[in-house]
């Protein structure tokens, strides 16, 4: 009871760092559980429309790694399919805002960003990749 409790306030405090982000134009919410967060700008694959996802990332030079885990589900997340159809893309880090372009990494370029994504989240990645059968995909945005 108490594990499920967590688990709904975690979700919860989740929800509410990803609006107070978004809706206050990335002046609070920078972080959250100590990971750096930014906001992916990307155009809907079906509607056309603008999209608006905080998602944890990590950067190298002009490079911010974003993981399509979906929290483990069988499905990728709405936004990968987004940037799968439309790979240009606006993210924002605090009040600065980049243009970049969306490619997802294979091979051995995807094994070393997953090992730096997973210790970032402190092995949650790994968590989720053993409840789906799909790869967790990993999307690079580099500045445009």
């Amino acid at each position: 009871m108490i594990k499920t409790l967590n688990l709904y306030v975690r979700f919860l405090f989740i929800y509410i760092h990803n609006y107070v982000y978004i809706y206050s134009k990335g002046n609070i919410g920078k972080t959250i559980f100590g990971r750096p967060c930014l906001i992916l700008f990307s155009t809907g694959a079906k509607t056309g429309k603008e999209r608006k996802n905080v998602l944890a990332y990590l950067r190298e030079n002009d490079s911010f790694c974003i993981v399509g885990s979906n929290g483990g589900r069988e499905k990728n997340p709405g936004w990968y399919h987004n940037l799968k159809k439309n790979p240009d893309c606006e993210f924002q880090i605090g009040r600065k805002k980049y243009l970049s372009k969306a490619i997802q990494i294979h091979d051995d370029e995807y094994i070393e960003w997953w090992k730096k994504m997973d210790h970032m989240n402190d092995g949650g990645y790994t968590s989720y990749q053993k409840r789906t059968e799909r790869k967790i995909p990993l999307i690079l945005l580099n500045i445009t």
